[in-house]
């Protein structure tokens, strides 16, 4: 994920800024609880694609 393109992406619903999880090629909302997956490199910033984060998830970003 390009670096600067991370700088200016914000969740498509509440604006905030986003967390890249490498390893599962997503883009994290903190705020909504939520996950946008990233495929071949383009970020999908859709609700629908979307997916909930478990509270474990949550927690394991707070460290």
């Amino acid at each position: 994920m390009d670096k600067k393109l991370l700088e200016i992406l914000a969740c498509p619903l509440c604006k905030s800024s986003l967390i890249y999880d490498k390893a599962k090629q997503e883009l994290i909302c903190k705020a909504d609880r939520i996950a946008f997956p990233i495929r071949d490199d383009i970020p999908v910033m859709l609700e629908d694609e979307a997916r909930e984060l478990s509270n474990g998830e949550i927690d394991a970003l707070s460290k």
